[in-house]
């Protein structure tokens, strides 16, 4: 007996602790849903009841004022140059311009009781939530204002709870026509169009005030889906939504009787696709202007800009940044040199210096980006030949190409004359060296290098791959020439993995490329002293007003990529590219003026590159086919011809001018048999330029009588000593 007691106690007890434990989870949940719902009670209220969440006198301020972009002329007086009218099609009219049968259509179509509720239709919502708990049908006009301004979309419950709450907040602090007003202008119509009056314009080529019911229940029977009843696209179920749904609505609301609803359904609307309809003048005069205009690519960096810059600074989405640009009202101080855009635009649009290519579907390209030395985009173009639309493809700013040789002072010369490994003088073998199981790299001759001994000074004005290929390989080291490429001059276009290699540093083979604008931006640092400077396209940018600055870029002090020693020596260098009787840029020269530069190849010809600079500016221009196709039937560098072109024109009549120098380089003789500085006994010398702080030592080898020494910069006479393995490499190319 005492055994079966026993046992039933701990089954008693084992009962208890079972029903304990079940108490225990139940009043967990129980607390826990208590303290949500709690929370979600006290953020609700405190948003209902609190200040305004969205102002509707705001939006409708800042939706009615035009953003206009102003310029300065040669004189510093401003101008306007040009005004914003973006690809939606949007102007903002007060309720009492819209007929009273277009207000009612939408109400009874998409929401039935908002004259009653305040803001959420709960017996609606209820019903529809049970039925589809993440759909858009039991919103509310309010809520679907809310959305529409917030841009939020995503079908989550918070997303939800968070409209539920703005749009409860939205009618405490405005009234029903407000919102109403509101609503039927910011609504997404189709073909381009948000709000009623663009709608009817496009649809029927009327103004708002004009259209008659059968029009209105139309014009509210797209919201639901507007690509599925767009009249223009597929009238069929346009005309089923709008006499099933919306006149339907409208007659059971009791806002129409049944002989305006027959009268509505019998009525034949002429759309503005259709064969009998006749246009009216004024409004086919209104559609003409704004966006058929075509603007500058300087324009489409400009808008190009402002969109980044707002995104990632103002944290905005994609549609908040297109409604602040072209409706905010902004005032946009543009860095544009309009004589200079306009030069530019003439050798481009008319394609001159281009080959002929009549009759051919396909034709050559090329973009242009023109910068002062303070970061200032003067200039810009991102393709050849007529423009005929807005913010299409700018190659100069957003399509990166292989750079060929013109990444070598970027990537190996001035990395290595930073690090000290080199200078002006240092002697290196123009040889190719064994690199994974061959003999690499050739020269753009198609040989292996001349086993000669040249001098930095002649590898980089003959544009060489040996030389650049064993200093970045053996002497610089791959990640620290990445490093200086990304980090110091800010090449963004760079793979950290792809790019981390002797081809793509040494010869340009980059895994995706770079563009003309980010490749100015790094020359100039060769022509101010060693600074880099981030383009800039405005100076700044303020509200309508001018009360607030969004951006101000009247400022740009920019970051020491390299020392001011290195470059000058390589600004030096550069010259000779465009003075030396070997350098491959000699036919580019500007004319009267110093000018530095950098040729590039790539693989098969399928890019040429011309990068320079003058005391004044820096340009780099970049000339093949959109998709891979070998350069041919051009003499000479296109690119160098583009850019000789617009520089000469640039440059006419402006007073001489020459590059900077720092106090820490001197221009010495050195010896061009051994790259050190000149003895008494050296028999050819030439000059060269070099940081006071890492000066060669000087020659001792040269035993024979001295000779007269050439005072050219890289020496004529060492010129043709270190080319004679290979008298190919005498033209000048690569």
């Amino acid at each position: 007996m005492k055994g079966n007691s026993s046992k039933a106690k701990k089954k008693n007890n084992l009962n208890i602790s079972k029903k304990t434990v079940i108490i225990s989870v139940l009043a967990f949940f129980v607390l826990t849903g208590i303290i949500v719902c709690g929370y979600v009670f006290a953020y609700m209220y405190s948003v209902v009841s609190g200040d305004m969440v969205i102002d509707l006198n705001d939006y409708k301020a800042n939706q009615s004022q035009t953003s206009i972009i102003y310029a300065y002329d040669e004189k510093g007086e401003i101008y306007e140059m040009q005004r914003l009218h973006g690809t939606e099609n949007r102007i903002y009219v007060s309720l009492d311009e819209i007929p009273k049968h277009l207000q009612d259509a939408f109400i009874a179509l998409e929401d039935a009781r908002f004259p009653k509720h305040h803001g959420v239709d709960w017996i609606r919502f209820i019903a529809v939530f049970i039925k589809d708990q993440l759909s858009t049908g039991g919103s509310t006009i309010t809520q679907q204002l809310v959305k529409n301004l917030t841009d939020e979309r995503d079908p989550t419950f918070v997303r939800k709870f968070k409209e539920i709450c703005y749009a409860l907040n939205l009618e405490r602090h405005f009234d029903k026509d407000e919102i109403l007003e509101a609503y039927l202008n910011t609504l997404y119509l189709g073909e381009g169009c948000y709000g009623v009056k663009t709608a009817c314009e496009v649809y029927f080529g009327k103004d708002v005030s004009q259209i008659n019911l059968a029009e209105a229940a139309c014009i509210a029977s797209i919201t639901k889906a507007p690509y599925t009843f767009d009249p223009l696209i597929d009238p069929e179920e346009n005309e089923k939504r709008r006499e099933e749904k919306c006149l339907a609505a409208m007659l059971e609301e009791g806002y129409i009787d049944q002989a305006l609803y027959d009268e509505a359904v019998a009525h034949e609307i002429i759309f503005t696709n259709s064969e009998n309809y006749v246009p009216d003048k004024k409004t086919e005069e209104e559609k003409a202007t704004g966006t058929s205009e075509i603007w500058s690519f300087y324009t489409d960096y400009i808008v190009d800009c402002l969109y980044d810059q707002f995104i990632n600074e103002y944290d905005m989405t994609e549609r908040q940044a297109t409604q602040k640009i072209y409706y905010g009202g902004l005032k946009v101080y543009a860095a544009v040199d309009p004589e200079i855009q306009k030069i530019v635009e003439d050798v481009y649009y008319n394609r001159k210096t281009f080959p002929n290519e009549s009759g051919k579907d396909v034709k050559a390209q090329s973009a242009i980006t023109i910068m002062d030395y303070s970061g200032r985009v003067v200039a810009i173009c991102g393709e050849a030949g007529e423009k005929t639309r807005n913010r299409g493809l700018n190659r100069a700013s957003d399509s990166p190409r292989q750079p060929g040789s013109s990444i070598k002072p970027l990537s190996v010369y001035a990395p290595a004359v930073e690090e000290g490994i080199l200078t002006w003088s240092t002697l290196y073998l123009d040889k190719a060296f064994a690199y994974q199981g061959k003999q690499w790299p050739k020269n753009y001759t198609g040989d292996k290098g001349t086993g000669a001994s040249v001098t930095v000074q002649n590898a980089l004005a003959r544009s060489l791959n040996t030389v650049p290929a064993r200093i970045a390989y053996y002497d610089l080291g791959l990640k620290k020439s990445y490093q200086y490429l990304t980090e110091r001059f800010m090449i963004s276009t760079a793979h950290p993995q792809h790019d981390v290699a002797p081809a793509p540093l040494a010869t340009g083979a980059m895994n995706v490329g770079i563009t003309t604008l980010e490749m100015s931006a790094a020359y100039a640092v060769f022509g101010n002293g060693g600074v880099y400077h981030k383009p800039f396209c405005y100076y700044k940018v303020t509200n309508s007003d001018g009360s607030t600055v969004y951006f101000d870029n009247s400022v740009n002090n920019g970051v020491q990529a390299v020392s001011g020693e290195t470059a000058d020596i390589m600004c030096e260098l550069l010259q000779t590219v465009t003075t030396s009787s070997v350098g491959t840029g000699t036919r580019y020269k500007v004319k009267g003026f110093p000018t530095m530069a950098k040729t590039g190849t790539t693989s098969d010809d399928f890019d040429r590159w011309f990068v320079g600079g003058t005391p004044y500016y820096v340009a780099a221009v970049w000339y093949g086919y959109d998709l891979n196709k070998t350069v041919s039937n051009v003499s000479g560098n296109p690119s160098g011809k583009l850019f000789a072109e617009i520089m000469n024109r640039v440059h006419s009549g402006l007073p001489d001018k020459s590059f900077p120098k720092s106090s820490l380089t001197t221009e010495k003789k050195y010896c061009t048999r051994t790259g050190l500085l000149a003895g008494d006994k050296c028999p050819s010398t030439a000059t060269g330029w070099y940081s006071i702080k890492n000066l060669p030592k000087t020659c001792t080898s040269c035993k024979g009588a001295p000779h007269e020494s050439s005072t050219e910069k890289g020496g004529i006479l060492e010129d043709i000593t270190n080319a004679l393995g290979s008298l190919g490499n005498l033209i000048p190319i690569g």
